[in-house]
């Protein structure tokens, strides 16, 4: 399937006046007193999204994410096991916080001036961003697919930054990872491109394939917490446990043992 290269509009208007309306309900998010009076962390997480959230063979809940969600338990707790995961879809990942169902989410939430509208968005605790996985062992940098078929999943954000960054590359859109694998598999297209968090998963669960070592956008992955003077005793706790963890070098030791580039 061919893909109309032409500036992409994302619908963004319509999905900002979504959460606008989901914003005006009352939130009854739970501050952090009432948080230690419970004795539980209540996160929204991810789980199916290796290796940020995803259910092991056992069908454990694991990831990067995962390990955030209960060292943050520990940090405001005492208990790395006194947290609630709560896996969410993409659509719910705010909503969730908004509606007071859930005290954090830590669900591969980008940091962007419309969500820090109606959410607390933490400091970063990972720098994703466009990448592009390959099976074709004779490309090894951005270069070699400078004018190839490259596959991206249609209405995805990353078709404008690979249509900036390789102008005189043709863009296949896809309407699946799936479908992505198979037009690669079939040589429809030399790579893949998308964020380097799921492209990392993709590499984990097909080894065959490789992650090149570029990185065409930037995006700050954020911990999603309440808005409001009411709950700032929460966030800086959060943003300053995610500041030791970088300072200590606990963080990027986790995100390497994850594989994560």
């Amino acid at each position: 399937m061919g893909f109309s290269r032409r500036f992409f509009s994302f619908n963004l208007l319509a999905g900002f006046v979504a959460l606008s309306l989901v914003a005006l309900a009352p939130v009854q998010s739970a501050e952090l007193d009432e948080i230690e009076e419970r004795g539980k962390l209540i996160v929204a997480v991810k789980d199916n999204l290796r290796p940020l959230g995803f259910r092991d063979a056992a069908g454990n809940l694991q990831g990067l994410e995962i390990d955030l969600a209960k060292h943050l338990a520990e940090e405001l707790l005492g208990n790395p096991e006194a947290v609630v995961l709560q896996p969410v879809k993409n659509v719910d990942r705010l909503k969730a916080v908004l509606e007071g169902k859930v005290d954090l989410a830590i669900a591969r939430v980008t940091a962007t001036d419309s969500r820090s509208r109606l959410v607390n968005l933490s400091r970063p605790y990972y720098l994703d961003g466009t990448g592009l996985v390959t099976k074709d062992r004779s490309i090894a940098k951005l270069s070699d697919v400078a004018t190839g078929t490259i596959a991206v999943l249609n209405g995805s954000s990353t078709i404008a930054v690979v249509d900036y960054a390789l102008p005189a590359s043709k863009l296949v859109g896809v309407d699946s990872y799936q479908e992505a694998r198979s037009l690669l598999e079939s040589g429809g297209a030399i790579a893949f491109a998308a964020d380097n968090s799921v492209l990392t998963g993709w590499v984990q669960e097909y080894p065959e394939y490789r992650l090149l070592p570029v990185r065409l956008s930037g995006e700050a992955l954020c911990v999603v917490m309440p808005k409001g003077l009411q709950y700032n005793p929460l966030r800086q706790r959060v943003n300053g446990a995610i500041a030791r963890w970088q300072a200590s070098g606990w963080l990027a030791q986790r995100i390497a043992a994850w594989g994560l580039p």
